[in-house]
């Protein structure tokens, strides 16, 4: 299991990934989960992925391969739009587990790959799209501005209650970090290194980009903290009076 979320907000966007893989509480072992691809000036584009390692791993391969292709091919270096980025994650899954689902399937194996992919192209404005494991995918809004993927119901409260359009990316980034710390706290599958990146809309370039290891001191001051901080709200919560005392 994995965590990744992505979030849009009028600033700019913040995706971040964990990077802990487990097949079995005696096989676990640290990828990382996020790719990202650049020409300043052009176009940023960010992926984080969950699900299946190995189909992961191989639709990404698929889309760097036609980028090595150059102009023969259609690629997230030459789309001239982050739906049109967004298709080409879709068709490349697609292509993957047509090739090995099947096989898969047929060992009972989880053929299952999510991918969140969040960017800005010259010409555009910022999108965020999540891609399903069928190859289709849904574009944030306004009203839906974050994406999450893998072990999403542990740090979905705290994205729910912080992230607006109007949050400043200084904000987005510690909701995220906290999101990620809870979901941390709550199920072994999550873990460190978390890789996250903070992009400034229109800016067309990645200056912002952090891996959070056991020893970050921001991210042992941000669990530190946060965990104070909800247990002293949680000791100023108002009293219960129940009718005739008890």
């Amino acid at each position: 299991m994995t965590y990744c979320a992505g979030v849009m907000i009028d600033a700019g966007m913040v995706l971040a990934s964990d990077s802990r893989t487990n097949a079995g509480v005696d096989n676990i072992s640290t990828f990382r989960k996020m790719k990202t691809f650049e020409r300043p000036g052009d176009r940023v584009i960010v992926i984080v992925n969950s699900g299946n390692l190995a189909m992961t791993q191989a639709t990404l391969n698929h889309l760097e391969q036609d980028i090595r292709h150059g102009d023969l091919r259609h690629s997230l270096m030459n789309v001239a739009s982050m739906w049109e980025a967004a298709e080409l994650v879709g068709n490349a899954l697609r292509e993957v587990r047509g090739r090995d689902g099947p096989f898969l399937m047929n060992n009972n194996v989880d053929a299952g790959a999510n991918f969140i992919i969040g960017g800005q192209i010259a010409g555009e404005s910022q999108r965020l799209f999540l891609v399903y494991s069928e190859g289709n995918f849904i574009e944030a809004t306004a009203e839906t501005p974050y994406f999450q993927i893998g072990e999403v119901k542990y740090g979905k409260p705290i994205i729910d209650r912080v992230i607006t359009p109007g949050t400043t990316l200084d904000d987005a980034v510690k909701c995220v970090l906290v999101s990620f710390d809870s979901t941390m706290r709550s199920n072994l599958s999550v873990g460190l290194p978390v890789d996250l990146v903070c992009y400034a809309r229109d800016s067309l370039r990645l200056t912002h980009v952090r891996r959070f290891d056991e020893q970050d001191p921001y991210m042992t001051a941000l669990r530190q903290q946060w965990g104070e901080g909800v247990r002293r709200a949680f000791a100023e919560l108002p009293r219960l009076e129940w009718n005739g005392g008890i």
